[in-house]
C-alpha cells in the first residue's frame, strides 16, 4: 500500500479541503490536490464519524486526521471491490510501516557496502552492477526514501521469510523497474530468476466500439467498481482473462452483456447449463446413468470433444508453470464449441439406449471439465440460463 511519503500528504490536503467545502467554505483545491469526487464521499464519511470536532483543530492536526481517515476509508473501498471481484489478498503490506518498523533500515544495512555510495547528498544503489542502465536513488537529499527504498525493504523482509519464487506484476509503463528489482533479488543473495515480473497493458474500454467516457467522480479513470457493476463479476473476470497480461485488451462493456452466443463468457456458461439441462431430461425420462457405459458406442463423428477433453490436464500444468490462466478461458471456449457443434450435429437422448449412455457419458464429462476451468477462473457455472 502506497501510505508513504508526499502523495498521502496530499491526499490529507485534498480530503481536508473538502470538508471544508462540505461545510461551506469557499475554499479550492488548488493544482496540487487531487481533483476526483470521489474524495468527497471520504469527507462526508469523516464528517459524518467525527462532526465539528475536526474543524476545532489546529490545521495541521486535522490534515494528518484527514489523511489517515482517507488512506483506511480507501483501503477498505478496494477490498470491498476486490472481494466482489472475486480476488483475496492474505496481506496488505503498509509501505509507511515498513520505515516505522525499521525493515528499511535493517534491509539498507544488509547491502553490501560496495553497492551504495553517495553523490549529491542523495544515497545511490549501484543497480548497473547487476545490468541495470544506470544506478537508482535509494534515499533522496532531503533524507526522505526513494519508492525504489520501499521496494528495497519489502524485498528484503520477502525474501528472509525464504519463499520460493516471487512474482511482480508491475503496468507495462514500469518495465523499466524490472532491471532494478532484480538487482535487489541479487544483491541480497538470492537467484534474480526466482522474480518473476508480469507486465500487465493497459485496458481499452469500449461500448459498442466507441471509447467509454471517464467517470467524472473517479477523475480521469473508470473504476474496477463501475465495471463489476455494469456487467457482472463473472463477465469482467472472464473478458480481463481473455488476452494475455502483455497484450492490449479491448473491453466491450455491452458485448460483456448481451445475453447471446456472441458474448465468450455467455457462450461458456451456457455449455454447461445446456448440459445440466440434458441431464434433467434424462432424469424426467427415467434414465439411470450407466457407471461404465459402453463408449465404442460413439461413432467416428463423435470424437472432437474426447479430443479437448484430454488436453485439459496439460492445459492446466502449463497455464500455472508460465502464469498465464488467460490459457484456462482459450481452453474453456474451445471445449464449448466442441460441445455445441456436438449438439447441434447428435441427438444424445435418442432411441438406442447404448448410444444414449455413451453420449450422456460423454457430456456429462464436458460438464465437469468445463466447471473445473471456469472454477480456476473464478467464474460461476450456471445450471440454468
Amino acid at each position: 500500500m502506497n501510505d508513504f511519503g508526499r502523495q498521502m500528504d496530499v491526499l490529507g490536503r485534498s480530503t481536508w479541503i473538502r470538508h471544508r467545502q462540505l461545510r461551506g467554505e469557499d475554499v479550492a483545491l488548488g493544482e496540487d490536490a487531487y481533483p476526483g469526487e470521489y474524495l468527497i464521499d471520504v469527507a462526508r464519511a469523516l464528517a459524518a464519524e467525527q462532526g465539528d470536532e475536526l474543524a476545532r483543530l489546529p490545521e495541521a492536526e486535522a490534515v494528518a486526521r484527514c489523511r489517515e481517515f482517507a488512506a483506511r476509508a480507501l483501503l477498505a473501498g478496494i477490498q470491498e471491490d476486490l472481494a466482489r471481484f472475486g480476488v483475496r489478498f492474505d496481506h496488505f503490506v503498509s509501505e509507511r510501516a515498513l520505515h516505522a518498523e525499521s525493515v528499511f533500515a535493517r534491509a539498507r544495512a544488509a547491502l553490501p557496502a560496495d553497492l551504495l555510495y553517495e553523490q549529491d547528498g542523495a544515497l545511490f544503489f549501484r543497480t548497473t552492477h547487476f545490468g541495470d542502465e544506470k544506478d537508482r536513488v535509494v534515499v533522496r537529499g532531503n533524507g526522505e526514501p526513494t519508492y525504489f527504498g520501499s521496494d528495497i525493504a519489502h524485498y528484503y523482509r520477502t525474501l528472509s521469510r525464504r519463499f520460493d519464487a516471487l512474482v511482480n506484476v508491475l503496468g507495462a509503463d514500469h518495465h523499466g523497474y524490472v532491471a532494478r528489482l532484480r538487482a535487489v533479488v541479487a544483491a541480497f543473495g538470492f537467484d534474480p530468476a526466482a522474480l518473476r515480473v508480469l507486465l500487465v497493458q493497459l485496458v481499452n474500454l469500449t461500448r459498442g466500439g466507441e471509447p467509454v467516457r471517464m467517470g467524472k467522480r473517479a477523475g480521469e479513470f473508470v473504476t474496477l467498481r463501475e465495471v463489476v457493476d455494469e456487467v457482472g463479476a463473472d463477465a469482467a473476470r472472464f473478458f480481463f482473462l481473455l488476452r494475455k497480461a502483455d497484450s492490449q485488451l479491448d473491453f466491450d462493456l455491452e458485448l460483456a452483456k448481451k445475453q447471446s452466443t456472441d458474448n465468450p463468457v455467455f457462450y461458456v456458461q451456457y455449455a454447461h447449463a445446456r448440459i445440466a439441462s440434458v441431464l434433467r431430461q434424462a432424469a424426467d425420462a427415467g434414465i439411470v446413468l450407466a457407471p461404465e457405459p459402453d463408449l465404442t458406442r460413439l461413432g467416428d463423428g463423435e470424437t472432437e470433444p474426447l479430443r479437448v477433453l484430454v488436453t485439459f490436464p496439460d492445459v492446466v500444468e502449463a497455464a500455472a508453470r508460465d502464469l498465464e490462466p488467460h490459457r484456462i478461458v482459450f481452453y474453456a471456449l474451445d471445449l464449448a464449441a466442441a460441445f455445441h457443434r456436438y449438439y447441434n450435429q447428435h441427438r444424445i437422448l435418442s432411441d438406442d439406449p447404448g448410444a444414449t449412455q455413451a453420449r450422456l457419458a460423454l457430456v456429462r464429462c464436458v460438464q465437469q471439465v468445463l466447471r473445473a476451468a471456469l472454477e480456476l477462473a473464478g467464474v460461476r457455472a450456471p445450471e440454468r440460463m
